[in-house]
């Protein structure tokens, strides 16, 4: 039996990098501690075995020494105002799978003589806060009234994706890597990301979030769209980020959601903040945490207010359950973006995009799967 030499450092990095309980990871690889300490050395099944546990290309254990991953866009998370060094592989696969979708749309549009949308890169920093969010909002028709007819704020959120989707943008919500259930997302480690592209903008939303955090992150992904600038955010309605870029994001989406000047007129201070905040909440169809930090913006609550209000409320939504993950295949339509989705059912029909690639992209392995999500898009299979 054919065994192979590995550095422990590469073990004990790839061990490390995982985030996995080093207990369980044990219980499955029994000599992983005689391995670290070179007592014994596994067989190549093995270093395959635990390079897919881990989530590690195999290769990387093959290497002189660990190496030292970056995410291959700008990355503005911080943590206490500290950049975050080591992204986990779960965030790593989560933007090359985004980044493979999207360079996949680029090609397709360019062969249907797509035209670029022109809002990529159309705004900059010194822009005036209420004037851009003013543009971003009539061009997804996205206005405080139309949100006043609909019942919840959750309707408003997949309104929200669907408006942004058929501007143009690929928006892809997932609490998941791929299709892996067994790989969920950490919102502590990012809530989403933008990848700028005057052809296949993307705005990635990660689904493990709650409902409320995700309204806010998309509004924030899309001030980055309109920079024209990619990067990994930590997007919270009550941060008040270093990054000049993050801190202008953020000022964006709050005003989108909830424009001051309406808050303004509809704040009344002479309530119960937890009435008040829920009874803007219903109005703004928005969640309780961005309504939070717009009564701070406009001068009724202090900062010290803001942050106790908020970590209450959020600690309150956090301890709420969850919904039953609704229908299966909606759901994989909206992890991958239904533009995207749709497109690549269609190339596939159409014999220009093959089903291998098709399953790769989408990230499951049986046509029946294949025919119900077209089905489900309205493209008959």
């Amino acid at each position: 039996m054919m065994r192979v030499e590995v550095k422990p450092e590469l073990l004990r990095w790839a061990r490390e990098r995982s985030g996995l309980d080093p207990g369980a990871l044990a219980h499955r690889f029994p000599q992983l501690g005689a391995w670290e300490r070179r007592q014994a050395s596994p067989t190549l099944k093995q270093l395959e075995s635990f390079a897919k546990a881990t989530h590690t290309p195999v290769g990387y254990l093959f290497l002189q020494e660990p190496p030292i991953e970056r995410v291959p866009i700008p990355d503005f998370r911080t943590v206490g105002n500290e950049h975050i060094e080591r992204p986990s592989p779960d965030l790593l696969d989560t933007v090359y799978i985004c980044q493979q979708r999207q360079e996949w749309y680029r090609d397709f549009a360019r062969s249907e003589g797509e035209e670029p949308v022109p809002f990529v890169g159309s705004a900059r920093q010194a822009n005036d806060i209420e004037a851009t969010a003013a543009t971003i909002r009539r061009a997804l028709g996205f206005d405080v009234e139309a949100r006043r007819q609909m019942p919840t704020w959750t309707d408003a959120l997949r309104r929200f994706i669907e408006q942004a989707d058929a501007l143009g943008v690929l928006v892809m919500v997932n609490g998941v890597v791929g299709s892996n259930n067994r790989r969920k997302l950490d919102p502590q480690e990012f809530r989403g990301f933008a990848l700028a592209d005057d052809l296949a903008p993307l705005v990635f939303i990660n689904g493990a979030d709650t409902k409320a955090a995700q309204m806010f992150t998309l509004a924030h992904e899309l001030a980055h769209i309109w920079l024209g600038l990619s990067a990994v955010s930590d997007a919270q309605a009550s941060r008040m980020p270093e990054h000049e870029v993050e801190r202008w994001c953020n000022r964006v989406a709050a005003e989108l959601l909830v424009p001051i000047a309406v808050l303004r007129g509809e704040y009344q201070a002479s309530n119960p903040l937890p009435i008040e905040v829920d009874r803007l909440a219903r109005r703004f169809k928005v969640s309780t945490l961005v309504v939070l930090r717009r009564i701070h913006d406009a001068g009724g609550l202090t900062q010290d207010q803001l942050w106790r209000a908020y970590r209450e409320e959020l600690d309150r939504l956090q301890a709420m359950p969850g919904g039953s993950g609704g229908n299966f295949y909606l759901t994989l339509g909206a992890r991958a973006s239904k533009r995207f989705t749709r497109a690549l059912v269609v190339s596939t029909l159409e014999g220009r995009s093959s089903f291998t690639e098709a399953f790769r992209l989408l990230g499951f392995k049986k046509m029946a799967t294949f025919r119900e999500l077209g089905h489900s898009l309205g493209v008959g299979v």
